[in-house]
């Protein structure tokens, strides 16, 4: 899936079959869901994983665990950046790699 495809995908009732489950998560976060979007994260050991649940805890507002995922994942916090842009460029990161 191409970015574009992905934002286009959000104005949709259901999560596209077949996506990465990182995808998935950011799609159900994007679409307001932040507990699905945990859940699916929580249980992948991968450094993206880590990306995106230090982006979820920021996103909730606890920025000491969105920290701690940041040094999980060997990422600084994004300082100055907004949320949107920082779910943009974990979007823009996957769809290029998938």
């Amino acid at each position: 899936m191409q970015h574009a495809e992905f934002i286009d995908s959000l104005g949709g009732e259901t999560c596209p079959a077949g996506l990465d489950p990182c995808l998935q998560a950011l799609w159900h976060e994007a679409r307001g869901d932040w507990e699905t979007a945990h859940a699916i994260v929580q249980d992948i050991d991968s450094v993206m994983a880590a990306r995106i649940h230090a982006y979820l805890h920021r996103r909730e507002g606890e920025d000491w665990n969105a920290r701690y995922w940041h040094r999980q994942a060997g990422t600084a916090f994004p300082s100055g950046v907004s949320l949107e842009d920082e779910r943009d460029t974990l979007v823009r990161e996957l769809t290029d790699w998938v």
